[in-house]
């Protein structure tokens, strides 16, 4: 309730959404891990953020930034939601792309050097 004669932001506080927690139980989520939701996994029983993460990751995989942007809130509390439900088996979480293929072609970048070299 706000105080008379002022308006509401409609602005909610960080710690709303994750129920006062701070820090995500698991330290392996970034903004560019991929969520994969567990379809056989019931809904009911979620608090409203937790259903609108889920609603948002149900048709397919998403990033934590994806999530985070589509739900407007700030990286860290998607990620603190997030790992509360990685924990409760709603969602699986996987790192974007497998060590072996975030290796990069010398050549490539070397020509893309070149190029930005020769633009300046």
């Amino acid at each position: 309730m706000t105080p008379r004669g002022r308006r509401s932001t409609g602005m909610v506080r960080p710690y709303v959404p994750t129920g006062g927690r701070a820090v995500p139980t698991r330290r392996s989520l970034d903004l560019a891990t991929l969520l994969i939701p567990v379809r056989d996994k019931p809904l009911h029983g979620l608090d409203v953020h937790a259903f609108r993460v889920m609603r948002h990751c149900l048709p397919g995989t998403q990033s934590v930034a994806e999530v985070s942007a589509h739900l407007k809130l700030p990286g860290a509390v998607t990620k603190v939601i997030v790992a509360s439900l990685v924990d409760s088996g709603h969602l699986i979480s996987r790192s974007p792309a497998p060590a072996a293929a975030q290796q990069h072609d010398l050549g490539l970048l070397e020509a893309v050097l070149h190029g930005l070299q020769n633009k300046l």
